[in-house]
């Protein structure tokens, strides 16, 4: 097992103020690995507006659709992004990776919005 899943795991229920109201939740917690989500960990980091307006979610909660129209198909692994109404896959590595690039995401948005 990736020995930074324990980390992201501890880090469950997390609620972080990030300044003018915008926040963060994470949610972690281990689970049976599957095909869905190989890893064992079954995860949820998210970064919200001072309007609980959801921004930005880093997650695998469900299968995303890859493709479109016809072709389009279920991801065997269910790791994708939200940002904003966009969803896309998310290649995940382990959870140091993961939670370096959901840091990283949260810091541009909040830069773009003027938060520091």
């Amino acid at each position: 097992m990736d020995a930074t899943i324990q980390y992201l795991i501890d880090l469950n229920g997390q609620i972080m103020e990030m300044g003018s109201g915008y926040w963060v939740k994470i949610e972690a917690r281990q689970v049976p690995p599957s095909s869905g989500r190989p890893a064992g960990v079954d995860y949820s980091l998210c970064l919200f507006s001072p309007k609980d307006e959801r921004l930005l979610c880093y997650d695998n909660a469900h299968p995303i659709k890859t493709g479109s129209g016809p072709a389009a198909k279920l991801a065997e692994k269910h790791d994708h992004v939200h940002k904003g109404q966009r969803i896309k896959p998310y290649l995940y590595a382990n959870a140091a990776t993961l939670l370096e690039a959901f840091w990283s995401d949260v810091n541009k948005i909040l830069q773009e919005r003027g938060v520091s």
